[in-house]
């Protein structure tokens, strides 16, 4: 693989790179934002037809995946990173327990599970999206697809997943693990694992939400439950493949 590769930005399916005059905006801030001009309001009707097409390709990219798990974690993790070999270890694990290995596609912890399993012979999954900086689908991505909005791309991350694991990140990975508990909690979506790789990590938050959130009543027993916290590969796939039978039996 050849790591010097120029910097480049998503904007959508297409790729930009080096530098070139683009708009200095994403498409989901100019949908959001309701501040300046109001003429682009007039144009939203025909934003829908652009979202419609996401989740058309989205879906049609996706539809013969294999089962697989959604992998998250921080985009800042540097190769020499301890939580980089992790992430390899879970992604080549997955791909060996016949799981394809799902990920945002970017750099850092996520390039690591798309590394992992595509060096172990699994399917190896990115989903990228476009943003302000410049970062790319990382090149160990063997199925891409590039978004702009980041609720349709959080829908391919669910509905194609049978279970979620978080390594160490930051507000995106806290994000998108909050969305898929309160998806699971709620009955949105069939109940599946939701993996805390990293005890030292995500120790504190685990315990915020024993000793705060569940003592003050704000979220239940059955609710603490949905999640998992190890520092063990082979028990987070133990957990991920023990609910994928338990699915089967059901269905």
């Amino acid at each position: 693989m050849n790591e010097d590769r120029p910097r480049e930005k998503q904007r959508g399916p297409v790729t930009l790179r080096r530098e070139r005059s683009v708009e200095p905006t994403t498409t989901d801030q100019r949908l959001l934002d309701s501040r300046g001009p109001s003429a682009w309001v007039h144009t939203d009707p025909w934003r829908v037809m652009r979202i419609q097409a996401e989740f058309v390709e989205g879906f049609g990219a996706l539809a013969e995946v294999p089962r697989a798990v959604t992998v998250f974690g921080s985009a800042r993790t540097p190769r020499d990173h301890p939580e980089y070999e992790l992430g390899r270890q879970i992604g080549a694990a997955l791909a060996h327990a016949g799981f394809a290995a799902l990920t945002g596609g970017g750099p850092g912890t996520m390039e690591a599970v798309n590394r992992g399993a595509s060096e172990a012979g699994g399917l190896s999954i990115g989903l990228g999206i476009e943003l302000p900086f410049e970062q790319g689908l990382n090149p160990w991505v063997d199925l891409g697809v590039n978004f702009r909005y980041f609720f349709v791309r959080k829908t391919m991350f669910i509905k194609y997943a049978q279970a979620f694991i978080c390594l160490p990140g930051g507000f995106g990975t806290l994000d998108e693990l909050f969305e898929a508990l309160t998806l699971v909690q709620t009955k949105k979506v069939t109940k599946f694992p939701i993996v805390l790789f990293g005890s030292e990590y995500w120790g504190g938050l685990h315990s915020w939400l024993q000793d705060v959130v569940f003592k003050t009543g704000k979220v239940g027993e059955k609710d603490l439950a949905l999640i998992h916290v190890t520092d063990d590969v082979d028990d987070a796939i133990r957990v991920v493949e023990d609910a994928y039978r338990a699915w089967e039996e059901v269905h």
